[in-house]
Order: structure tokens, then C-alpha cells, then sequence
């Protein structure tokens, strides 16, 4: 399951400051798009938008046929801290996250299993987070959200805080259950190569207020050092503050 998300003339502002341009993004259902820029420029903004967080002061967002008016289970969200409760297991973690479904308990457990299982974490279902690894517990993160069977995934820099190693198993992980599944996956990141490795397309954003400065489809195969090099250059296109 997918919906196309679509942001139209979408703009932010805290009080008198404005922290987003209008913004013009289409995600196809389906797609992977990294949104990649250096902190402060709006990324986590545009995804909190999408995820229902954060009220446009223009513009409007939609997700399928119908508007973003505020967080919804078709739209999952993972975040760089896993924010697990201590004194649940995993599996519990991830079947607190349903009960806004209103789900019996058997089918809130089925999910939960069915979610850990899908991340590799089957056998640590009955474990606590401080048993778990940082890795482990980013996918608890990840199961969670996965559970409620969302048509949006929305992370942001969930990798941020892992070993090179773990990072990359994760990064691979993510690439094969948005394969598996066919959602429609925004990535926040100010990472290049992660971006590169892990979407079909990169969007840069740059710039106070931030605002689109390019929109780069990415091939299939190997990386391509020339498409890195030309992102590099948007990104130092503007100062960021």
C-alpha cells in the first residue's frame, strides 16, 4: 500500500520568523525520496508537515485524495531517538503504538511479532531496550511504525546515531523492506552518500528560510561521482544561517 504525497506552496513560520519558503514536492506512491540538506535549513519541517505536526502557514499538503490536517496511522514516523519505554519489551513497545488502531490484543500482538520478525529482531521480542543494542533498538523504532501497515514512511535521520557498520546493515534493511512493501518513504538526511545509496531521488534543500535548491533523480547501479559532486556544490550554494 502507497499514497502520493504532495506539498503545494507549503510554507512555515514561528511567530514572525519564517523557517520555510513555499515549497513545491510531488512523492509519487510508491517512491523514495531523500530530502538532504545541511541542519537548520527545513528538513525535518517539511517531514513534520507531511506527518501532521506542523501547521503550514500556506499552502497545503495532501497524502492520497485527502488533506494533512494532522498525524495519522496511513503515515508511520521514525525519528533518530528510538524514545522506547524502558519497562516495556520490544514487543511491547511496539503493540503500545497500536492501541490508537483500537485493535483487539491477539491482532496487536500478531502485528507486533509479524513487524519485529520483518526487521530481524524476532528473537528479541521479549527483550527490554536496555538489553538491546543502539541498532536493535533503532529497530524496534522501525517495527513500530511498520506495524500499523502505514502507506508513508516519513524518517528522519534515523541513522544518524549508529556505528558505520550498523548504519550500513540498517540503510540495507530499509531498501529491502521498502522494496518488499512498495510504500511511499521520505528520508531526512544530511548525509550524501546516504542519500544516494538508499533513494531513486534527492531533493536539496539550503538556505534561511529553506527553500528547494534541486531536485536530482538517481541512477540505478553504482554511485555516480559526478551526481555526488554536483549535490555538494547546491549544498554550499547558500549559507544555511
Amino acid at each position: 500500500m502507497s499514497k502520493r504525497v504532495l506539498l503545494e506552496g507549503v510554507s512555515v513560520a514561528y511567530g514572525r520568523t519564517r523557517v520555510l519558503d513555499p515549497v513545491e514536492l510531488d512523492l509519487p506512491a510508491g517512491s523514495f525520496t531523500a530530502l538532504l540538506g545541511p541542519s537548520g535549513c527545513g528538513k525535518s519541517t517539511v517531514l513534520g508537515a507531511v506527518a501532521g505536526f506542523v501547521s503550514p502557514a500556506g499552502g497545503r499538503v495532501t497524502a492520497g485524495a485527502g488533506p494533512v490536517t494532522g498525524p495519522g496511522p496511513d503515515r508511520g514516523v521514525v525519528f533518530q531517538h528510538y524514545a522506547l519505554f524502558p519497562w516495556r519489551t520490544a514487543r511491547g513497545n511496539v503493540e503500545f503504538a497500536l492501541k490508537r488502531l483500537g485493535l483487539p490484543r491477539a491482532e496487536r500482538r500478531r502485528r507486533a511479532l509479524a513487524a519485529l520478525a520483518e526487521v530481524g529482531l524476532a528473537e528479541g521480542a521479549e527483550k527490554y531496550p536496555a538489553q538491546l543494542s543502539g541498532g536493535m533498538q533503532q529497530r524496534v523504532a522501525l517495527a513500530r511504525a511498520l506495524a500499523a501497515e502505514p502507506e508513508v514512511l516519513l524518517l528522519d535521520e534515523p541513522f544518524g546515531a549508529l556505528d558505520t557498520l550498523t548504519r550500513s546493515r540498517m540503510q540495507t534493511l530499509l531498501r529491502e523492506l521498502w522494496q518488499r512493501r512498495g510504500t511511499t518513504v521520505l528520508f531526512v538526511t544530511h548525509d550524501i552518500d546516504e542519500a544516494l545509496a538508499l533513494a531513486q531521488r534527492v531533493v536539496v534543500l539550503g538556505g534561511t528560510p529553506g527553500r528547494v535548491l534541486a531536485d536530482h533523480p538517481v541512477p540505478d547501479g553504482p554511485p555516480d561521482p559526478d551526481l555526488r559532486s554536483l549535490i555538494a556544490r547546491h549544498l554550499h550554494a547558500l549559507p544555511t544561517g
